[in-house]
């Protein structure tokens, strides 16, 4: 198969943001737009999406808020050619940086990330259960979508490094290690929002968006969750609006 023919165009936010992927292996898809969407950004903030792939996250981010001065961060440099193309095809100005989320300090101030820098981090982290899932044999792929017991602390670390006092985190990540997500923000972050995703109505969240606040002090809130399949049709036009782009999640604080 030509590498043209490996490739797909895929359409997201109701069309606005067209996007090229590799048609086998892990595709984007809701898990980045509700990311997206779960983040508060201003035009002129710094915004730098970690394990931004193919750079779905951050440029659905930027469609809704223009004006933003994105950096996208991926350590597979096919994903991040992958990323810095599609911003281009979209026309949105953005940074594509090849790193590691795990390296240190050093490494991200060498690469433009010195602590203290960036106003916004959103993050879809390696969150599948290696003692669940079958990773890939390739090992760049395997670390891309199982998490070791370190992967979650590592990226929060790295994210309370380099963002400003008062600079907001987002992250997505299994309904099941919420306990996880809890432990890894307790050092550092605070005035939590949390927003769990239900796939179905009456079942169990399968997801957890969460908003957090370097050095924030409020209470930690957590919100109604949102149902991505309601049968009685009550949110689907809510949902409709978020997954095109023109509605943001309710993490933001009061």
């Amino acid at each position: 198969m030509s590498e043209a023919a490996d490739m797909t165009e895929d359409a997201f936010l109701g069309g606005q943001l067209r996007l090229r992927q590799k048609r086998s292996g892990h595709r984007a898809g809701h898990d980045a737009i509700l990311l997206a969407a779960a983040t508060e950004a201003r035009a002129g903030d710094r915004v730098v999406d970690f394990g931004a792939g193919i750079g779905t996250a951050g440029l659905a981010l930027a469609c809704r808020i223009p004006g933003i001065r994105l950096g996208l961060v991926e350590f597979d440099p096919e994903l991040a050619a992958l990323a810095r193309d599609n911003a281009a095809a979209n026309a949105i100005a953005a940074e594509t940086i090849v790193l590691d989320v795990t390296a240190d300090a050093e490494t991200f101030a060498s690469n433009g990330l010195p602590p203290d820098s960036v106003d916004v981090v959103l993050m879809n982290p390696p969150f599948n259960d290696p003692a669940r899932h079958r990773g890939s044999p390739d090992q760049l792929r395997h670390s891309a979508h199982v998490a070791t017991e370190q992967t979650l602390h590592a990226w929060v670390h790295a994210a309370r490094r380099v963002l400003r006092s008062n600079g907001a985190l987002t992250l997505i990540w299994r309904a099941d290690g919420i306990a996880d997500v809890l432990a890894a923000l307790s050092r550092g972050f605070g005035s939590l929002a949390i927003l769990p995703v239900h796939g179905e109505t009456g079942r169990p969240a399968i997801r957890v968006l969460v908003r957090a606040v370097k050095g924030g002090r409020a209470p930690t809130r957590l919100l109604p969750g949102l149902m991505l399949n309601d049968e009685s049709g009550v949110s689907k036009n809510e949902l409709t609006k978020i997954m095109e782009g023109r509605a943001a999640l309710p993490l933001v604080e009061p």
